[in-house]
This record gives structure tokens, sequence and C-alpha cells, in this order.
């Protein structure tokens, strides 16, 4: 028998101490400079506290870049179980490149190493650029990420000052447009697979194009069916639950 579909909580709905324990999801759309684990610490302590509940188990199914916004999907007690079904949802971005720099982390994170021409980029080389990137492809992450090597987390090592190789990896990108083209910017929208990395399609598209690029701005539109419009604030989840007596 499949399982059944998971129903995120809607908007303006709460639960009770037993329903949260077994099992609740949540789309929380995250607030920018925010880590995927403060929001998931800020949630958890909320329901300890609001709800009197002494332990809960909860987590996040994807994680987002500090400096990214949007769509986080937190699973509460026994829908933690759910997490890695979850994450292997394809995801849908907004946001924007900016073309003619590049920075160690391939986002606003690190302050920019080098700078590029962009005079010789047309709406033709756009075109051949963003086309490279359609279908499976070969990404490598960037040093500035959670991924692990040797035990040790591949951004500490950065911040370290430390080099590695990385491994690429595959990865699927189902749609890649350029909404908007204002050099140095690029407006852009992404659907891809679990594992993708937005700064390093930033970063690859920069070199396709004879430039540089790195991630000015991520926002995260959707999750597989779940949508970024029926997310809470955090603010208001927490404020929706009840007081505990």
């Amino acid at each position: 028998m499949p399982d059944t579909p998971i129903i995120p909580l809607p908007k303006g709905t709460t639960k009770t101490q037993e329903e949260f324990i077994a099992g609740v999801t949540i789309l929380i759309d995250k607030p920018k400079t925010w880590t995927s684990f403060d929001v998931v610490n800020k949630v958890r302590g909320s329901l300890k506290y609001r709800l009197g509940i002494k332990k809960i188990k909860v987590g996040h199914a994807g994680t987002l870049d500090p400096l990214a916004t949007g769509l986080l999907t937190i699973c509460i007690g026994k829908h933690t179980k759910k997490i890695n079904e979850l994450t292997g949802l394809s995801k849908t971005y907004t946001g924007s490149f900016f073309i003619g720099a590049t920075t160690p982390s391939y986002d606003l994170e690190t302050e920019v190493d080098a700078t590029f021409p962009v005079d010789h980029i047309d709406e033709q080389l756009l075109a051949q650029a963003v086309a490279k990137f359609q279908g499976v492809i070969q990404q490598t992450p960037p040093i500035f990420s959670a991924i692990r090597q040797n035990g040790k987390r591949l951004y500490k090592i950065a911040r370290e000052g430390g080099t590695v190789k990385i491994k690429s990896r595959e990865v699927t990108i189902h749609s890649f447009v350029l909404t908007e083209v204002k050099l140095p910017y690029l407006k852009f929208e992404v659907k891809c697979s679990k594992g993708t990395y937005i700064r390093s399609l930033a970063y690859d598209l920069g070199k396709a194009l004879g430039s540089g690029g790195y991630l000015a701005e991520l926002t995260r539109t959707q999750v597989g069916g779940f949508d970024l419009k029926d997310a809470w604030s955090l603010e208001d989840f927490i404020a929706s639950l009840p007081e505990k007596v």
C-alpha cells in the first residue's frame, strides 16, 4: 500500500502537542542570513517551550545557504522519517547572477577575488552558454559547502585557508531560463535535481561566457509539489502555537 501523501500544515492552523509528535510537516520561508539549522533549532525550541514538549525530533529536507531565502521543508516528530524522501524532490529557484567577477564562495559570503570583461557578451553567446547547462551535467560543488570530505566539512577547510580536490557529481537541470538580462546582472529560473548547487551554476556560467560569475541573489520557490506561496513566516508559525498551560 503506498504511503499517504504528505500535506503540509496550512497557514493559519495549528496542531496539538500529540499531533506534532505524531508527525507534522511545515513549509517555512527562510529568512536571509539564517542557516537552515537556525530555523530547525528555532522551531524545535518554540515547540518545546510553547507546547511543553520535553523532547521532539525536528529536521529539514534540503539545506538553503544563509544568504538564500525561500522554501524550507521542516519535518516534525515522526515525519522526520520522511526527510530522505522529501530531500530527493526536484527544486525550483529564482534569483540573479552577477557576471564579470568571481568570489571564493561563488556568492556574496566572500569578497570579489577577480574581475573579468563583459563587453563581448551578446544574446547569441548567452543562449549558447545557457544551452550547455540543460539536462544531465557534471558539476563540481563549491568548496564553501557542507559536503564532508575525510570527515570534515568543506567550508571549514576553506575558512581555515586549506585546499582540497573536490569530485564532480552528476546533477540534472530540468530547465534553466534567463528571465531578464541587464548586464552585469542576469535574472534566472532554474528547476533542478537534488544536489545541484546554484552557486556552482553561476560560476560555471560565467566561465562559459568567457568571463566570471557569482550568485547575487537566490530564492527557492518550489520543492516537488510544495510552493513558497504556501509557506509560513517563522514569526507567524511560532505565534500560531498555543501557550502552554
